[in-house]
């Protein structure tokens, strides 16, 4: 068998274990594992293994991810996205689907001291539904946003997606936060559009709630206080150039901590659950992107990520057609795996295509985290849709999937006024020190 040949039978392997729920991180690790040791030798593989293990695991820029996730696990047992949906309700709660819009509000405020979106998900579905059930929302509004809305975690900074492909890339960690921000207001303002419309037109599924005093209004800004000076802490020392990536996010967690403290939020059992959360969450990924590291290093030997570039190259049509192929592939596959490992599969193929037909690798950066948001709800594993079941297990999957389809509209919108007005990611980062 030819280099090639012996990629797309572990490609193919690949995919089948995936399917049949292996974890993902070992499934890319020993199909790399064997597949370079076939094409090269087998010491060469336990030569690259033990390379690549000791260098993923020891890296000083991949302690951002643990960093960011106790960050976000904190400000969970701190209740801090309880305060932030009682903020929105208050100030969108009257309006008809007040709710859902306070929602998806809270889903922003949370995305930006979170990173995650199945964290996002699930600490809204919590905080969320029952108050949407308690004024007798159609269920399929209500979980659908709650699934919508946790997509938001992983495209308003920081974000765990971006962390990986600014490192897989060699690119700026702190510019693709940057580039995230914009592209995030704009989605939580396309998800309340389409929540309007919906509700327009089918008044009868989100009753309208009682209208908050002014007062009642004013009070609950201090809800929101402590997540505008952590994302601002973290965000104004990245833009200024003062922190690192890895040093932000020291002191975001730290920041955290210290402000779930002085509140008197966080008991000894809340903080002890937040480090054994982040333990389980920071193994998982280091485990994916070992993984993919060495399955990265088996692909680059198949050679086939060159061949692909060299053949896009030849092909007479516009650029902005492949890069609307790439996305197609994307919402193919986020149909069939875990965000993280798609992230982590595809970015060795397609990266070297985007940078030679000339795209900016920030801007393509935001364009695979909108796409990847895309799959996180659609069938058949739609991750947050699973999430939001697992909370709300009386309403049907099917129904979450309903609902979260017609949020997806709003995710599909902003995708294609990325590729038509690329500056929307690319203006902030543009002024970055």
């Amino acid at each position: 068998m030819t280099p090639i040949q012996i990629g797309m039978a572990g490609f193919g392997l690949l995919i089948a274990l995936m399917l049949v729920g292996l974890p993902v991180g070992l499934v890319m690790f020993f199909v790399g594992f064997a597949g370079f040791a076939f094409i090269v030798t087998w010491s060469s593989s336990f030569s690259l293994v033990a390379r690549d293990l000791f260098g993923i695991m020891s890296s000083y820029n991949l302690t951002v991810v643990p960093l960011f996730v106790l960050m976000g696990q904190v400000a969970f047992h701190a209740g801090i996205s309880g305060r932030l949906f009682n903020t929105a309700n208050k100030f969108l709660g009257h309006h008809r689907g007040g709710l859902a819009m306070a929602t998806i509000g809270a889903c922003a405020g949370f995305s930006a001291i979170c990173g995650s979106t199945t964290a996002t998900a699930a600490t809204m579905a919590s905080v969320a539904l029952p108050e949407m059930r308690k004024y007798n929302y159609d269920p399929a509004l209500a979980t659908g946003v709650v699934a919508a809305g946790g997509s938001l975690g992983i495209l308003i900074p920081p974000s765990t997606i971006f962390i990986i492909y600014g490192i897989m890339t060699e690119q700026s960690v702190g510019k693709l936060f940057m580039a995230g921000i914009l592209p995030g207001i704009i989605l939580a303002l396309l998800f309340i559009a389409v929540i309007m419309i919906w509700t327009y037109l089918k008044p009868e599924i989100a009753p309208i709630t009682p209208r908050a005093s002014w007062a009642e209004k004013l009070k609950s800004l201090s809800g929101v206080i402590e997540t505008f000076i952590l994302f601002g802490l973290v965000m104004v020392g990245l833009f200024i150039g003062f922190f690192t990536p890895t040093e932000a996010a020291a002191v975001g967690a730290f920041g955290t901590i210290v402000i779930a403290i002085v509140g008197r939020n966080l008991t000894w059992n809340g903080f002890l659950q937040a480090l054994k959360e982040t333990t389980r969450i920071s193994c998982m990924i280091m485990l994916i992107v070992a993984g993919a590291t060495v399955f990265g290093h088996f692909l680059a030997v198949t050679t086939i990520p060159m061949k692909i570039g060299a053949w896009v190259l030849t092909l007479d049509i516009h650029r902005g057609l492949i890069i609307g192929l790439i996305i197609c592939v994307y919402l193919f596959l986020g149909c069939l795996m875990d965000s993280l490992a798609m992230i982590m599969l595809t970015i060795p193929i397609f990266f070297p295509v985007v940078t030679t037909l000339g795209y900016d690798p920030i801007w393509f950066g935001v364009i695979i985290v909108v796409v990847t948001e895309m799959g996180v709800l659609t069938p058949p594993v739609g991750i947050n849709v699973y999430v939001v079941g697992g909370i709300a297990r009386d309403v049907p999957l099917h129904v979450i999937f309903k609902g979260a389809m017609y949020l997806l509209i709003a995710q599909l919108v902003l995708a294609i006024l990325l590729i038509m007005f690329p500056q929307i990611a690319l203006i902030l980062p543009s002024y970055m020190k």
